[in-house]
C-alpha cells in the first residue's frame, strides 16, 4: 500500500486461519476501509474517550499520483483496492452479527445518557459527542472483487452482484443488500469492484445487548433516517440494484445513455458511453443506499417500548438540513457556555475530527462530499447566518473527476465568509480533485487551532431536540 507520505508500506494479507471456524470474518476486514460509516464510528468512539483522529490514516489509493496521467492513476487505484476487496469466497464468510459487535465494541464500556442509531452523517458524530452518546449505524459498506469487470457495463455489474449477494445472504438472512454502481463517485473502481451496502432488517443482537447493558435507566434513543430516494431495481429477494447515487451530485436522469454528464464521467473513468446498457427500472424510487430498513426501525420501536426508553426519530431530507441544524445547535451551545461560537470549520466527507472541534470550541458544518450541490448549500447557509470571525475549510478530494464536483474557487468562496481568518487547507487542495488525503489530515489542521477550555457541559437531550426542531424545521428536518 502507498502511504500519504509517499513510502511503500507492507500490505496486510488475510489468512484463512485468522478467524475461528464458523466465526465469520472480523468486522475490521468486512467493512470497506474508506467508508463513511466506518470513519464516523471510529471518530465518535475516539471522541467519547477524549481522543482525536490522529491514528485514522487511510489515505486512499491515489495519495501520491496528482501529476500522473489518468490511466496510471486509475491502474494504481484498482491495484490498491484489489488488495483489500472481498473475494467471492470471503463474501460467503461475512457475519453481519459480528460486524454489529465490532461497531458496538469500539465504544468505552460505561453507562450512556442515550444512544443514536441510523444513517451515516458527519453531523450525527458531532451531535453524539455533544450529547455524550455513542452512534451505531443501521448498515455498513462492503467492496468485493469483480474480475473482468468494466465501468461501462452496469448490467454485468448487476449479474455479478447478484451472485455475490446470494453468497452473502445465505449466511445473513437479516440483511438487505443494496448494490450501487456509480462511476461518478467511484470512478474506475466501479469497473473493478462491486459496492454493496448491507442494511439490517432487524435490530442486531449485539445492538440489543449494547442498549440493555450501556443505557442509563430511561435514557432516550434517537434514530436518524436519511429519507432520500433513488430509482432501484429489485434484483432478487434481499438484493437490490442502484445506478448512481445521491452522493454523486448528479440526478438519476444523468445516468441515462444520452446524458452528456454520463459521457464525461465514463470518459474520465476509462469507459465508453457507447457500451452503456443499464438495466430497466420500472418500480418507483425507493430509499437510497443509506436509508434505514423498516424492520430495523420497528425493532428499535419494539425494544424501547418494552424497556421503557423514550424514542425520537430524526428524518433528514438532505445532508445539508442536518448539517445546518447541527452547526446552529453547536453555536447556541457554545455561547451558552460563555464561548464566542464565532469560529467555523467546514468539514467534508471523511475529513472530520469531533474531539478537536470540541477542544477548540469550533462550530462544525459537514459537507457530505465535494460536489457543487454540497458546497452551494453551505454557501446558502453562511449567507443567511450571523457572520463568523474565522472560517476553515477542509475539502476532501474525491480521487475522481466528475462534472458535478465543486472547483477550488467555489471552496475558496466558502472560506471567504470569514471576517478575519479565511483558510483553505493547502494539503487537501494540492492535487484536488484526483488525489486523496487521510482522515488524520483534519486532526493536523484542527490541532493548530487555539485551545478553548474547559469544554462545555454535555448538551441535554431535551435542549438538543428543541433546538433541532426550531432550527431544522425550515431546512426540512422532521423530528417525531
Amino acid at each position: 500500500m502507498v502511504s500519504d507520505r509517499g513510502k511503500v508500506e507492507p500490505v496486510r494479507t488475510v489468512r484463512p486461519g485468522l478467524t475461528a471456524a464458523g466465526a465469520g470474518m472480523a468486522g475490521d476486514r468486512v467493512v470497506a476501509a474508506d467508508s463513511t460509516t466506518r470513519t464516523l464510528v471510529a471518530a465518535t468512539a475516539r471522541a467519547l474517550r477524549g481522543n482525536d483522529c490522529a491514528d485514522l490514516g487511510h489515505a486512499g489509493p491515489v495519495s501520491r499520483f496528482a501529476g500522473t496521467p489518468d490511466p496510471v492513476r486509475r491502474a494504481a487505484a484498482i491495484r490498491s483496492v484489489g488488495r483489500i476487496a472481498l473475494t467471492a469466497g470471503q463474501a460467503a464468510e461475512v457475519d453481519a452479527g459480528r460486524v454489529a459487535r465490532w461497531f458496538a465494541d469500539q465504544y468505552p464500556r460505561r453507562r450512556y445518557p442515550g444512544v443514536l442509531l441510523g444513517s451515516p452523517h458527519g453531523g450525527v458524530a458531532h451531535l453524539a459527542v455533544a450529547l455524550g452518546m455513542p452512534w451505531l449505524p443501521a448498515g455498513f459498506e462492503m467492496v468485493a472483487h469483480w474480475p473482468q469487470g468494466a465501468v461501462d457495463r452496469p448490467r454485468a455489474a448487476l449479474d455479478h452482484g447478484a451472485a455475490l449477494a446470494g453468497r452473502l445472504l445465505a449466511g445473513n438472512p437479516d440483511l438487505h443488500l443494496r448494490q450501487v454502481h456509480c462511476p461518478a463517485s467511484r470512478g474506475a473502481l466501479a469497473g473493478a469492484t462491486v459496492a454493496l451496502t448491507g442494511r439490517w432488517q432487524a435490530l442486531p443482537a449485539a445492538y440489543r445487548s449494547f442498549l440493555a447493558d450501556r443505557l442509563a435507566p430511561g435514557a432516550p434513543v434517537l434514530v436518524l433516517r436519511d429519507t432520500r430516494t433513488w430509482p432501484v431495481v429489485d434484483a432478487a429477494d434481499g438484493h437490490s440494484f442502484q445506478l448512481g447515487c445521491p452522493a454523486s451530485g448528479l440526478s438519476p436522469v444523468d445516468f441515462h445513455p444520452d446524458s452528456h454528464a454520463l459521457r464525461q464521467v465514463l470518459r474520465s473513468a476509462g469507459g465508453d458511453s457507447a457500451r452503456w446498457d443499464p438495466p430497466e427500472i420500472s418500480a418507483p424510487p425507493a430509499a437510497a443506499e443509506h436509508g434505514v430498513e423498516s424492520g430495523f426501525d420497528q425493532g428499535v420501536r419494539d425494544w424501547t417500548a418494552r424497556h421503557g426508553h423514550p424514542l425520537h426519530r430524526i428524518l433528514v431530507p438532505t445532508p445539508a438540513a442536518l448539517s445546518a441544524a447541527t452547526a446552529d445547535l453547536y453555536r447556541r451551545w457554545l455561547r451558552g457556555a460563555g464561548k464566542t461560537g464565532d469560529r467555523l470549520v467546514v468539514e467534508c466527507g471523511r475529513l472530520l475530527d469531533p474531539w478537536q472541534v470540541l477542544r477548540a470550541g469550533l462550530v462544525p458544518y459537514w459537507c457530505e462530499n465535494a460536489t457543487r450541490r454540497s458546497v452551494e448549500q453551505v454557501e446558502w447557509w453562511l449567507a443567511g447566518s450571523e457572520s463568523f470571525t474565522s472560517v476553515d475549510v477542509l475539502p476532501e478530494p474525491p480521487g475522481v473527476r466528475s462534472p458535478a464536483l465543486a472547483g477550488l474557487p467555489q471552496w475558496l468562496a466558502v472560506a471567504g465568509f470569514g471576517r478575519r481568518r479565511r483558510a483553505l487547507d493547502r494539503t487537501s487542495a494540492r492535487g484536488y480533485p484526483v488525489t486523496s488525503v487521510p482522515t488524520r489530515r483534519a486532526t493536523e489542521v484542527l490541532r493548530a487551532q487555539p485551545y478553548d477550555l474547559p469544554n462545555p457541559a454535555p448538551l441535554g437531550i431535551s435542549e438538543a431536540i428543541a433546538a433541532l426542531r426550531d432550527g431544522g424545521g425550515h431546512h426540512g428536518l422532521l423530528i417525531c
